[in-house]
């Protein structure tokens, strides 16, 4: 069997769900830029796929510190020439890289035609890349978008001696989500050795008050149903609200929602409310994330959301909010326990039973990036306590307030200083919000109409929508007048 992650379908992963332990902060667990089934181009020659490890620094800041850890990467040669002249990287973000990326993709595509060395390397801390004995709050102190940039910017120095790659070598970046953050950056901050990058669904400003994101998922929801259920939804999520504030309300709701614990005999039952709460959205917000991905006939998308959602036969809006919870969950309970939440992602060991980089992630958004995604029912307080209650009491809102400062301060935000990069994002994608959009003198951008989180990413498809065709053509132009200058 090979070392890559389940490719799964839309629906295989919602089958999974189980609240918090599947969708949080907007992430998925395993992470945003997953491998889907049915998408023929995964039949791809394997044979080519080399994987291997690169010694590392542990923290490149510190040049009296000479601790090493082996990061892990993949190889496909396959299409470069014999002037070797061509290097693409795809860049690794907040889950584990997989050599199934290695044959398919877009990048693939463009490799083929532009005759490109394929490298994908491992973010720090995520997947078997494991720099450190544990995942212990001390440790992760070398977690950072800085470390993870100095880790592509020697493991690019090595490649070129290794693989003897010309002296004149183009090395392209590819990243989606985090890692187009990291696309652009790295073009950014080394640009004599990262030549061009293609940065898709990045959210380049980091914030920590992200109440943006829901207000794009309600744009995505009238997009889709209208009116009709926009409405539906927020009387749903209204009626909820009503029935926490009582106990017999409460009750009600671990019937109707099949929860695994009765949130009344809770110990931290406002903060169970406010992880029910932070569910229920996510449902919906992962959707529209994600939704008809790769542009494949899936069985959940928003449409189907919404027309359970404006089905008057299944009773008052708030039964309909439980259908939408039955099909979401495959009829599993809901754990909305915040205790247990707590405990799970202070387990430091590398096997935990923690969503897959889930703590690692936690840390990321607790120190440099914020993105907490506030409603009026799940403030900011909630996401700043998780911090805390996580990682220890040093952890508290001026903590985070400097991580996000200081990464804008780094990079720029949405006005960062740097050429070759071309953004591209897609307009049902909640993390467009953070995203650069609009196109300037320096680098050019690209908003796919319709389109989800990292869609350009995968292979081209039949079910490709003709903004989705277009942008692909603009950004390989893009990718070969880059290879065609000087």
């Amino acid at each position: 069997m090979r070392g890559f992650l389940p490719l799964l379908t839309c629906f295989a992963i919602l089958q999974n769900v189980r609240g918090w332990r599947e969708f949080s902060r907007g992430r998925w667990n395993g992470g945003n830029l997953r491998l889907l089934e049915g998408d023929d181009s995964i039949i791809g020659d394997f044979e080519n796929v080399i994987t291997d490890w690169f010694t590392q620094y542990l923290d490149h800041s510190n040049p009296t510190d000479d601790r090493t850890w082996k990061q892990r990467y993949y190889v496909n040669d396959q299409y470069v020439s014999k002037r070797r002249d061509v290097a693409f990287l795809m860049i690794g973000g907040e889950g584990e890289a997989s050599d199934g990326w290695m044959v398919q993709g877009a990048w693939i595509n463009y490799a083929e035609k532009f005759n490109a060395i394929c490298f994908q390397l491992e973010h720090r801390y995520y997947g078997e890349s494991h720099p450190t004995a544990d995942m212990s709050t001390e440790n992760l102190q070398y977690l950072t978008s800085e470390q993870a940039l100095a880790d592509i910017a020697y493991f690019i120095q090595e490649m070129n001696v290794k693989y003897e790659l010309s002296p004149n070598v183009k090395w392209i970046a590819f990243g989606g989500s985090y890692a187009g953050s990291l696309a652009a950056w790295v073009r950014q901050k080394y640009p004599h050795l990262v030549y061009g990058s293609m940065s898709a669904s990045a959210p380049v400003l980091a914030k920590i008050n992200f109440s943006e994101y829901h207000t794009v998922v309600y744009e995505d929801l009238k997009d889709t149903g209208g009116d009709k259920c926009v409405s539906a939804v927020k009387q749903a999520f209204n009626q909820v609200d009503l029935m926490t504030r009582d106990i017999a309300g409460q009750r009600k709701l671990y019937k109707l929602f099949h929860l695994c614990d009765n949130i009344t005999e809770s110990t931290s039952s406002s903060e169970d409310i406010v992880i029910l709460f932070d569910t229920l959205r996510g449902h919906f917000a992962g959707i529209a994330q994600f939704n008809k991905k790769n542009g494949g006939p899936h069985n959940i998308n928003l449409d189907t959301l919404c027309n359970i959602m404006v089905n008057d036969t299944l009773g008052p809006e708030v039964n309909r909010l439980a259908a939408v919870n039955y099909l979401m969950t495959a009829h599993r309970c809901l754990d909305c326990k915040y205790d247990t939440m707590i405990s799970e992602m202070r387990d430091v060991s590398w096997d935990s039973e923690a969503p897959v980089g889930g703590r690692q992630w936690y840390y990321q958004t607790c120190t440099d990036f914020g993105f907490y995604q506030t409603t009026d029912r799940i403030p900011l307080d909630f996401f700043i306590k998780q911090c805390s209650d996580i990682f220890g009491p040093k952890f508290n809102l001026t903590i985070v307030e400097r991580g996000v400062q200081r990464t804008n301060t780094l990079y720029g935000g949405l006005n960062p200083s740097v050429t070759n990069v071309i953004f591209v994002q897609g307009s049902y994608d909640p993390w467009h919000a953070l995203g650069i959009n609009k196109s300037t003198k320096l680098y050019p951008a690209v908003v796919i109409d319709s389109a989800s989180h990292c869609e350009n990413m995968y292979s081209p498809s039949v079910y490709d929508s003709e903004a989705l065709r277009q942008a692909r053509i603009q950004i390989e132009e893009f990718i070969g007048n880059l290879l065609k200058s000087a």
